[in-house]
């Protein structure tokens, strides 16, 4: 996808629309650049459809793949390759990600909507960068047996 082709303004869509719809039959999707808030992707309802296919096909195909003893196994091996990060979890969180990797996508096909696992693969990257710095997750495993009270009300505080 050349950026060229697939990359206008979004005044350009408003301005010029027959012309920059025209670009969709060049690429399968227009990024549409707007000052006034978040980009946009353009794309046809059938390409979206396509896409959405594929993605469901993959998804139960990892789905029906995790669930026998064998190739769970081979997914904890191929894991460090599709994210590198899971290098730094310990051995029982790399397979509780693995298990709830598989879980959300499923979960997620169901209902055909990918934002639950785009979150929870953030999630557990997240978690892989504490147990990547030993000072900070010496910091977090620190015992902090003095407690400090309640926590102030937020609305109250200037």
């Amino acid at each position: 996808m050349s950026t060229d082709n697939s990359a206008v303004n979004f005044s350009e869509l408003v301005n010029k629309n027959k012309q920059t719809l025209a670009r969709l039959k060049e690429s399968p999707r227009l990024l549409l650049h707007r000052r006034d808030g978040e980009d946009l992707v353009l794309t046809t309802a059938a390409r979206a459809e396509q896409d959405q296919t594929v993605v469901s096909a993959a998804t139960r195909m990892l789905v029906a793949m995790a669930r026998r003893e064998p190739s769970m196994e081979l997914l904890l091996d191929i894991l460090p390759d599709a994210f590198p990060w899971v290098r730094f979890l310990p051995e029982p969180d790399l397979h509780a990600f693995a298990v709830e990797l598989v879980d959300t996508m499923r979960a997620a096909d169901s209902v055909g909507n990918s934002a639950s696992v785009a979150q929870m693969i953030i999630a557990w990257q997240h978690t892989a960068e504490v147990y990547s710095d030993p000072e900070l997750l010496a910091t977090l495993k620190r015992d902090h047996a003095e407690d400090y009270g309640p926590a102030p009300d937020p609305r109250d505080v200037a």
